[in-house]
Order: C-alpha cells, then sequence, then structure tokens
C-alpha cells in the first residue's frame, strides 16, 4: 500500500493532539504512582486509539483500561489485535502471559485467544485482559444502561481514580445525548477526570467552513453550536455532575503548555509556513478538564491525585454550584 505524505499542517496538528492528551495521561500516571493508588482509563469511541499498547510497551499501562465504541468498530478492532503478534504479546504479558496461547491466523469467527486470561472475540468485538487490565467492549454511547454494564463486566472501581478520555465523540453527538452520558460519568466517578478535546467557536467564518466541510463529508458536527466557546465546554461539565472544569485552545496548549524542547524537535523536521492557517485551525480546537473529588482522601500522603490536574492556568474555567 502506498504511502499518503500528509501536509506539514496536518502532521503539526496531529502532534499538538496527542502531545497535549498525552501530557495530561503523564501527570496522571506519575500522581497516581507516586500515591500508590490504581489508575484506571475510560476511553469513550475509541476507535482504533492505541494509548493502552504505547503505554504498556513503555511499562507505564494503567491498573485497568477500558475502551468503548459501537459493535462494527470494536469488532474491527478486536480482529486487527489478534492478527498481529507484537499486540497479542503486550496483551500477553500485562496477564501474566503464560496462561495465554496463539490465536492462529485471526480470521472472521476465532476462537478465543486464551483459556484464562486473554481473551480476543472479533466475533463479538471484545478485547477481555487479565482481571480488566485491558478491556475492548461494544456499547453505543447513547444508551447509558450499555455503558453502564460496560463498565461493570470491565470491573472499573468507581472510586478509584479515573482518567475518561473523549476525543472529538461528543460533539458528533446531538447534545442531549452527550449531556446525558457527562451526568451519567460524573454522577458514577467520584474521584475522576475527563478531558475532552473537540471543536470549538463554530460562528466565525473559520468555524462555518469547517462545520460545512464536515457536512459534505457526513460528519455534521451536532453538538457544536451547543458549546461555541471555551466557557459552554466547561459549562457542559459542570451542569452535568462535574465539580469543576477549566478549558484552553490548542493554539494557547501548543504555544504555551507543551514541552519547549519537543516542540522545538518538532518544528525541525519539516518546513513549515503556514502559520496563519496554523493558528487559525489550533484556534478552533480545545482541551477541557472536568474534575470530581469527591472521594478526596485516597491516598497515602493524605491529598487527592487530581489536585492541579490540567495545564495549569486555565483561560475559561467553572465550578458548579451543586458543589460550591
Amino acid at each position: 500500500k502506498k504511502t499518503v505524505r500528509r501536509s506539514p499542517l496536518i502532521n503539526r496538528g496531529y502532534y499538538s493532539r496527542y502531545a497535549g492528551l498525552r501530557m495530561l495521561q503523564q501527570k496522571f500516571l506519575h500522581a497516581t504512582s507516586s500515591s500508590g493508588t490504581p489508575a484506571q482509563f475510560l476511553i469513550l469511541g475509541a476507535g482504533f486509539d492505541t494509548t493502552w499498547f504505547q503505554l504498556a510497551s513503555e511499562g507505564q499501562a494503567p491498573t485497568k483500561c477500558l475502551e468503548l465504541d459501537f459493535a462494527e468498530v470494536t469488532k474491527r478492532k478486536a480482529a486487527m489485535i489478534a492478527s498481529h503478534p507484537p499486540l497479542m504479546d503486550l496483551l500477553r504479558g500485562q496477564a501474566g502471559g503464560k496462561h495465554a496461547q496463539d490465536q492462529g491466523n485471526g480470521e472472521a469467527s476465532p476462537p478465543s485467544t486464551s483459556l484464562e486470561k486473554v481473551q480476543v472475540l472479533p466475533v463479538q468485538g471484545e478485547v477481555m485482559c487479565g482481571d480488566g487490565a485491558y478491556s475492548v467492549l461494544p456499547a453505543d454511547l447513547r444508551d447509558l444502561q450499555a455503558v453502564e454494564a460496560a463498565i461493570q463486566r470491565a470491573g472499573l472501581d468507581t472510586s478509584a481514580p479515573t482518567l475518561i478520555l473523549s476525543e472529538c465523540v461528543l460533539v458528533y453527538m446531538e447534545p442531549s445525548d452527550s449531556s446525558n452520558l457527562i451526568r451519567m460519568l460524573g454522577q458514577t466517578f467520584s474521584n475522576a477526570a475527563i478531558v475532552v478535546y473537540e471543536q470549538v467557536r463554530p460562528h466565525d467564518a473559520f468555524g462555518r467552513q469547517m462545520r460545512s466541510n464536515l457536512e459534505e463529508r457526513g460528519c455534521p458536527l451536532l453538538g457544536l453550536t451547543s458549546t461555541p466557546t471555551l466557557e459552554a465546554h466547561c459549562e457542559r461539565l459542570t451542569r452535568n455532575s462535574w465539580e469543576s472544569a477549566a478549558a484552553w485552545d490548542m493554539d494557547t496548549v501548543y504555544k504555551a503548555r507543551l514541552d519547549a524542547a519537543d516542540r522545538s524537535r518538532i518544528e525541525r523536521l519539516e518546513i513549515f509556513d503556514e502559520f496563519e492557517e496554523w493558528h487559525m485551525i489550533q484556534e478552533h480546537y480545545c482541551i477541557t478538564v472536568g474534575i470530581n473529588k469527591r472521594n478526596a482522601q485516597d491516598n497515602r500522603l493524605g491529598s487527592n491525585v487530581l489536585d492541579g490536574f490540567g495545564f495549569g492556568s486555565p483561560q475559561s474555567s467553572s465550578t458548579s454550584s451543586d458543589f460550591s
């Protein structure tokens, strides 16, 4: 298959997104590791995300990780995992290794990849590793009962520190559906952070063109007009069972929050002269972080692992009146 070379603008955008989210993941994992508490990830609309495999290969996998997506997506992902030995090796290593056996050729209806510890089932669209170390389960995020059932099946501890990740997922849902999901998660996880990466500022010229382009491709941003500003992104969380929220646009994250040395390394890789468009694109994406600390004294240090979580001083913030 011929490799398609993307433009420097696209490459830098991918880096900005990855580096910003990766920084928050590392901050969360460092805090939980330092305090001796378990770390859980819940990834909404995970698609073919490889976060867990990257972290596992670096010896940094969270205690438990659950990925959710539509069944047609999880079936494809399970089949891909089953057919890639390096990914299976990571699953076996995380599960203890000795109990696993080779799947074979990863055809459409394979048996379980493990009699005890690792199961990769493409027909069902499921992956189960160890005691919830890594799980991929099908669920329509609009179906709250299905989401709750998946959380229970994966064995997530709703009182343990949990990082919930949503990358360009909620914006494709109707506002009522995304609000219901956010509220359910806020009510379920008492000691958690939710990190939402998606678009913002839909009403200026660039935002209108962005919406139009995606609608023409059959991907309407159903929820964007309900969160047109950083303030609205924060308020969506604090109105729906999250104690506090803060937001930053990606232009700020890239210029002022990412590691300067790594950013400089990336900028030397390709000739880049699309600065005006670059800043406009970055200003139309944001990261919003919501925090719940209802189970505040959760580790031996006597302080919550989510204290100070985020990128520092926010461009916008909100606190729920329910928790003030």
